[in-house]
């Protein structure tokens, strides 16, 4: 049996259908072919689930002569837009999808009404396999580190040697990022020394947060990193800080204790750090009662109503409260897996 499936992007989204290639792989053993955008292509290349990854530049059309010589007899749809709906039909074979909610999403963004099922955007992936017999193993995501990725903390930085705390403060929207004054009072109440983890986008921020945080211990490797690296700075970390972006998912990967943060997207979108059956392991640090909230199932560049609430109101003490229930769960996750 051969099965393409398609998720075209991004980081964490990608993350998020690593359940599905692992259970399909191991309870029917078929050859898994996936394919994406070309930069996301190193999230696949060591995932030992996978047969072949298709890549492309600017529309997965140009994949489409090779794809039809593969007769696949399933395809998995994780993607759900035109484009991937389009190669389903020019592919010709037997598929399934999920339910997207697109209106419901629209309606919660839109006026407040909230008909969203209760249920992770994982769970909902697994209904593009059911009828294939696949179900979810329970196991949560995976997230596999290259050998010569991997990151030895002390090396980075020495204070680093006894334990840290991640935070991850880049995000692909303004609306969704952490303000680095905010961060920087976070920080001065945390027991650990902080790693500062994001891409070269993010190290100016990172470089006004170590500014802020005047004595505290903190390490800005944000644009020093690739994304396995930092991947595998999160393995090790006590606890993860983070912004709703991919390397949050990757925590959940590794089943680190992890507080993330939102602005202006809710949790009841779906796509909150996934641990199932280890809701002790994750927090979410969120204003509650903004009418304005969300104002996007994605994000903005700016504040829609300039006053930004959804982050500068979060309350850094209950953060921190937060922090350190999460530190003893994440001892307790580490003597139970012993």
């Amino acid at each position: 049996m051969k099965i393409l499936v398609i998720r075209f992007s991004s980081i964490g989204d990608i993350v998020l259908t690593t359940p599905v290639v692992r259970a399909l792989k191991l309870q029917l053993n078929p050859e898994i072919h996936t394919i994406t955008k070309s930069r996301y292509k190193g999230l696949w290349n060591s995932n030992p689930h996978v047969t072949k990854v298709w890549t492309y530049n600017k529309h997965p059309d140009e994949c489409l002569p090779d794809l039809l010589t593969e007769q696949f007899d399933f395809v998995v749809d994780l993607q759900k837009n035109w484009r991937s709906q389009k190669l389903r039909r020019r592919l010709g074979v037997q598929g399934a999808s999920f339910p997207k909610l697109n209106i419901e999403k629209w309606l919660l963004v839109n006026t407040g009404i909230n008909k969203l099922p209760d249920i992770h955007v994982v769970d909902r992936y697994f209904l593009a396999v059911r009828k294939l017999g696949v179900h979810n193993d329970g196991r949560g995501l995976d997230f596999f580190i290259p050998e010569a990725d991997k990151v030895i903390p002390a090396q980075v930085d020495g204070q680093l040697a006894n334990g840290f705390i991640a935070m991850v403060i880049g995000g692909q929207h303004f609306t969704k990022i952490f303000p680095p004054e905010k961060a920087a009072k976070l920080i001065a109440g945390l027991k650990f020394p902080v790693v500062l983890l994001g891409g070269h986008e993010d190290k100016e921020r990172g470089e006004e947060i170590c500014r802020l945080c005047h004595q505290a211990s903190i390490v800005n490797t944000c644009g020093a990193l690739t994304l396995n690296q930092s991947a595998s700075m999160v393995s090790q970390a006590k606890l993860v800080v983070t912004n709703d972006t991919g390397l949050m998912h990757i925590a959940a990967a590794f089943f680190k204790p992890v507080l993330s943060i939102w602005g202006n997207t809710v949790p009841e979108l779906g796509m909150y750090p996934y641990f199932p059956g280890k809701t002790n392991l994750f927090a979410m640090a969120q204003v509650s009662g903004l009418s304005c909230r969300p104002c996007s199932k994605l994000g903005y560049d700016k504040c829609p109503k300039k006053h930004f609430r959804c982050m500068m109101d979060q309350d850094i003490d209950q953060m921190i409260a937060q922090v350190n229930k999460l530190l003893a769960s994440g001892k307790e996750e580490i003597e139970f897996r012993l």
